[in-house]
């Protein structure tokens, strides 16, 4: 319960701005709730109308019918608009809470996306806030009109007559706490399907994008039966917060036809002992309708409510996440780099329960090509991590020209570096945008000019729409060779002061390559680059290469002082 009130208490500062919009809905729920209960009493007074056979007052009559369709009209009105207006509101808050979400995850460490399913995380933004508004929805449509509905029926009954209310009232514990068992037990069993679902979307995500990987091994039946086994779990979360749910309509329906039937029996005795009229009969009845109508309301309202609660606390969860440190002065930015770049007894590991690098120094120089090799987790890519500042270092210090890196903003230093990793990323978008993502203000020229250095050039104008052909998602329209190609593009054409290569043509045909290599040394001449390879004919020419094993330099040097060696790198070399 301590979880909903902290929700609902956020739900209504996301509601905040749009106050005015929320008193006008309110309005016209009290209008609704005040021309619905009013039709019943005027039903009685056209039944008290007709006072025998040949004995009709039909000018009263027809006055009253008169009313009844103009409340009904205005009641029919109330209710569009009240629905306009609780459906816009509803849309706005879900885009605003969508947007905070999708601003956070810009915030977020790269450790926190690293660590956790992208199916996740597009679950929680996507499916769980559509769940929320929904639910919402039916909240802010039902849930106050429910509840003024009974207070106001009660009142209007008691003007009535007493012994009947009194009957109304005797039940109404009942519906109250068959109401309450419901909304206590639909949280827990909406909030775990809602669980359930998050990461039934993160196995066909995961598997949609390695589907390649997943029919090379022949791994259809078990990957099959994975999702087979989530689907299981998703249906019996999905049947308990049914059948709670359900619970709701049967239950209900019971409350109502014991009202129903001790106002029927009450009114019947009264109106045989001349205390109440065939009318007012008529018009109790109706309110005994009614009176039990919200009760049954506001348990399918509860019912969707706890789900909305248990999406929107989900939501919540990940935009309470911890951002990264935010920068210790907005203002100290760095100009004017040269590309020398000093590593001092730097320590880090991603499990700190488990050391990964440990007292690594390094000083290049502007200009320098350095290359890193090593086996697979020695840490080629953490000391990329590191240089970005996807990642902090646990102690040490990194410092480019001179400047603390963690002094430093971390746009400025990400400015000054251009990456072209091994895995392509490609928006969705056309290959002019793509190849001008860092520099979106470039002219085609530019860009033309960029695509050409990288060799792309001519397998783009082979394209349907040439430059204007569209990348759809993952770049799948375009073969791995093609998208590597693209995003050596992107860095030629903003050029910055240092670069980082990380197996850069792994993608790439041995011609292509050839031509690339290049394109790569005008790239990176006169700028620091650093290279991670694990294909050692593309380092050789490096000034300096660093051996890693298990968080170390081991070795270092050029490639013919690391051979004459005969050490780690010799091995690793004639391994090849």
């Amino acid at each position: 319960m301590k979880n909903n009130k902290n929700t609902l208490k956020r739900i209504l500062n996301l509601l905040s701005p749009y106050k005015f919009r929320m008193a006008v809905s309110l309005i016209l729920a009290v209008v609704i709730v005040l021309t619905t209960l009013y039709l019943p009493i005027l039903t009685g007074r056209a039944v008290d109308t007709i006072v025998g056979k040949g004995n009709v007052d039909f000018e009263r009559l027809i006055k009253i019918i008169f009313i009844m369709i103009i409340m009904m009209c205005v009641t029919a009105v109330a209710q569009w608009c009240m629905t306009a207006i609780n459906n816009g509101v509803a849309y706005h808050m879900v885009r605003d809470i969508r947007n905070q979400a999708f601003n956070k995850i810009m915030r977020l460490p790269i450790s926190y996306v690293d660590s956790t399913s992208h199916g996740e995380i597009i679950n929680r933004i996507i499916n769980d806030v559509d769940q929320f508004s929904e639910g919402l929805l039916m909240g802010f449509a039902q849930f106050f009109t429910g509840i003024l509905t009974i207070v106001l029926t009660i009142i209007i009954l008691f003007t009535i007559n007493v012994y009947v209310t009194l009957v109304v009232l005797l039940v109404t514990p009942l519906a109250m706490l068959v109401a309450g068992f419901i909304a206590k037990n639909t949280y827990k069993h909406f909030k775990s399907q809602s669980e359930k679902r998050a990461r039934m979307t993160g196995i066909v995500d995961e598997m949609i994008a390695g589907l390649s990987t997943v029919k090379n091994f022949t791994m259809e039946n078990q990957i099959e039966n994975e999702f087979k086994e989530s689907d299981e779990e998703l249906r019996v979360a999905s049947q308990n917060a049914i059948f709670i749910s359900a619970i709701a309509f049967p239950a209900t329906r019971f409350v109502n036809s014991l009202v129903y039937a001790g106002v029927a029996i009450s009114g019947a005795l009264l109106v045989i002992t001349g205390n109440m009229s065939v009318g007012q009969l008529t018009s109790v009845l109706s309110y005994a309708t009614q009176y039990t109508k919200p009760f049954n309301e506001i348990s399918g309202v509860v019912t969707e409510l706890q789900n909305s609660f248990a999406c929107a606390a989900r939501v919540f969860s990940l935009i309470d996440e911890e951002e990264i440190l935010p920068d210790k002065d907005v203002n100290n930015v760095i100009k004017d780099v040269e590309g020398n770049v000093e590593v001092s007894h730097v320590y880090f590991s991603y499990d700190k329960s488990k050391k990964l690098i440990e007292d690594l120094n390094l000083d290049v120089k502007a200009g320098q090509r350095i290359a890193i090799v090593g086996p697979t987790g020695s840490g080629k890519s953490t000391i990329i991590n590191l240089l970005m500042r996807f990642y902090d270092i646990d102690s040490g210090s990194i410092k480019i020209e001179g400047k603390d890196i963690g002094d430093i903003t971390r746009k400025s230093i990400r400015e000054n570096f251009g990456m072209v990793l091994q895995e392509t990323w490609l928006k969705n978008a056309s290959i002019r945008d793509n190849i001008a993502f860092g520099k979106p203000d470039a002219t085609f020229e530019e860009i033309e000019a960029a695509a050409k250095e990288a060799y792309a050039d001519s397998f783009i104008k082979r394209l349907p729409d040439g430059y204007d052909t569209i990348v759809t998602e993952g770049g799948e329209n375009l073969s791995a060779g093609q998208r590597q190609l693209l995003c050596i593009a992107r860095i030629m054409l903003v050029l910055p002061p240092m670069l980082i290569l990380d197996e850069a043509t792994s993608s790439i045909d041995t011609m292509t390559e050839a031509r690339i290599s290049k394109a790569f040394d005008k790239m990176m001449m006169g700028r620091t680059s650093f290279v991670v390879a694990h294909r050692l004919s593309t380092i050789k020419n490096a000034d300096m290469i660093l051996v890693l094993k298990d968080g170390h330099i081991i070795e270092q040097g050029n490639h013919n002082e690391l051979m004459d060696m005969k050490g780690f790198y010799y091995e690793l070399n004639n391994a090849v």
